[in-house]
């Protein structure tokens, strides 16, 4: 019991504002929403594996967080006097992660976790508290690799599509490998499971998937909205980039009745970038992660329902609606539709590309790639902003860091600030008018084979990990034969379209952002002629609202 309460262990340092504590005005504001009780030694607040939890603050005493409560007893955090528990699943919803276990005798007020929403979204004081709290432990919950546990053999395109799912959604979880980690053979053993029936998941709080799809997976841990969708919805929103959340932001709020489906995360290609260093209001930077995740608690305050992983297959218009059929199965409805489903990462035009994905070439640089390559040596591929930000990171987390560009500078694509930082730092070398030619490894990547272009002379590059940042198509394959477009795949709206291509306006013009057909706008990096930026994505998305609410009027 001891090593379950954890005792004798101190509390965790105030890291980033991780573990505030609250002032006298902020509990008693608290109070007002819930209730004081006595708790004792031993007592369980919540555990894991369950559904949702309230949110506790602790006003005498202290309480143990711990994870596998009565089996593996590992103690993560002990919360004191006017401290807060909970993270960040208790806004966004999903199963809960750790064991809340009350070591010393004491009073904790109980705010249920409607409330506390309501809190987050009214008062701004104990919403920034809150908030950040829980978005930094969301960060040392992934750093420790608690929660969920994927068991399986890196070598298994499964297995990667399983860890990028979750690292891609900020869900907590580990890896055991079955070709290095001894711990494999036990627990297939101990769950009755063959080698050949891995990858499985195993959920924190108890409970075994084998070989779930990402659709199955997402249910099962509670991630994006649960239930049927509505009958009838005014906006439909595919993609959830910064575009998408955008919308979904000001349609919720709004007062339209608003649901956003994406296909593997909320974020989009700006969900995975480390660094955002020139988004208006963040003068220190943001990672991608954050800046979705608090877009994610700003749309589902307004009631925006958040559904993932959702992808759009097909498109058919009924009465003066439009249907979307999607992979999971379902079909939405809505009478007006954004489009925000952004551009798919292009690959580079190497032999054997496929066989290094996910061993080596990765086409993110999130704090989950940055600890697989931790120490080693990396190359990134791009001339662009995503690559230049990447670099910057990678910089410091790497033996040492090579970036690659075809052309004689990184002026011509990339923003000067950037630059400046690159060459500042001096971490990052910039090898010009180079491509890559072969990639080499047994088991995953080892080396990188590069091609000068002008003297045609080849080096081999030491690389365990190869960042490709070449830009990205549009995903618009599911709105051919409907929607206008350009040779590239990319949306045409509003005076680009031509007059011919209009279907349903019955002489009238499409709005600015609007496609070929009445009801259905395009924004951010899925538009032709879009400013492929963060900022101008947000704007585009709430910008598109007010023109729906103008389509809603004429029809």
């Amino acid at each position: 019991m001891a090593d379950v309460l954890g005792l004798g262990v101190e509390e965790p340092v105030n890291r980033h504002g991780a573990f505030p504590r609250l002032g006298d005005e902020q509990r008693a504001r608290l109070r007002a929403l819930g209730t004081v009780r006595n708790v004792e030694p031993g007592e369980v607040l919540f555990r894991e594996g369950e559904q949702s939890y309230d949110f506790f603050v602790v006003e005498s005493g202290a309480v143990t967080i711990v994870q596998g409560y009565g089996e593996e007893n590992r103690v993560i955090a002990v919360h004191g006097q006017h401290r807060f528990l909970g993270e960040l699943n208790l806004l966004t919803g999903g199963t809960v992660y750790l064991t809340a276990v009350v070591r010393d005798r004491g009073e904790v007020i109980q705010v249920p976790a409607g409330r506390v929403r309501e809190v987050v979204a009214e008062d701004q004081e104990l919403s920034n508290v809150i908030l950040r709290a829980f978005l930094e432990r969301r960060s040392i919950l992934i750093d420790l690799g608690t929660g969920h546990r994927v068991v399986g053999s890196r070598f298994s395109q499964d297995s990667r599509r399983l860890r990028e799912f979750l690292a891609r959604n900020r869900v907590p979880h580990s890896w055991v490998d079955l070709e290095e980690d001894e711990e494999a053979e036990q627990v297939l053993r101990a769950l009755g499971v063959a080698p050949a029936e891995t990858p499985v998941v195993l959920l924190s709080g108890g409970g075994v998937l084998r070989n779930p799809s990402n659709s199955e997976l997402s249910v099962s841990i509670g991630l994006g909205a649960r239930g049927s969708p509505p009958a009838m919805c005014d906006l439909v929103i595919v993609g959830g980039g910064p575009a998408g959340l955008a919308a979904a932001l000001y349609g919720a709020s709004e007062g339209l009745d608003t649901q956003a489906v994406e296909a593997v995360a909320f974020g989009g290609q700006a969900g995975t970038s480390s660094r955002i260093e020139n988004y208006l209001g963040f003068p220190a930077g943001i990672s991608g992660s954050e800046l979705a995740d608090r877009a994610q608690i700003q749309a589902a305050k307004f009631g925006a329902r958040l559904v993932v992983p959702a992808e759009a297959t097909a498109l058919r218009r009924e009465d003066g609606h439009y249907a979307i059929e999607l992979s999971n199965g379902q079909t939405i409805r809505g009478r007006t539709i954004i489009v925000a489903t952004g551009a798919r990462y292009r690959k580079l035009d190497v032999p054997n590309l496929e066989r290094y994905e996910g061993l080596g070439v990765l086409y993110a640089a999130t704090q989950a790639e940055a600890q697989l390559c931790f120490g080693d040596p990396v190359v990134i591929v791009g001339g662009g902003n995503s690559a230049g930000q990447a670099a910057m990171f990678l910089g410091e987390q790497a033996a040492n860091c090579k970036l690659l560009i075809r052309g004689p500078s990184l002026e011509r694509s990339m923003s000067r600030y950037l630059i400046d930082e690159i060459e500042r730092r001096g971490k990052v070398e910039v090898l010009t008018h180079t491509s890559v030619v072969e990639l080499r490894g047994e088991d995953g990547l080892e080396e990188v084979v590069v091609e000068d272009g002008r003297a045609g002379e080849r080096q081999t590059l030491p690389a365990k990990a190869l960042f490709v940042f070449i830009g990205a198509s549009p995903h618009t394959d599911w709105l051919r034969s409907h929607v206008a477009m350009d040779e590239h795949g990319f949306l045409l709206t509003g005076r680009d379209v031509d007059t011919d291509e209009l279907s349903g306006y019955d002489g009238e013009a499409p709005f600015f952002l609007e496609t070929s057909l009445p009801g259905i706008f395009a924004v951010g990096d899925v538009r032709a002629g879009s400013v492929k930026r963060v900022a101008s994505g947000v704007g585009e998305g709430s910008m598109s609202v007010r023109l729906v609410h103008q389509r809603l009027s004429v029809r």
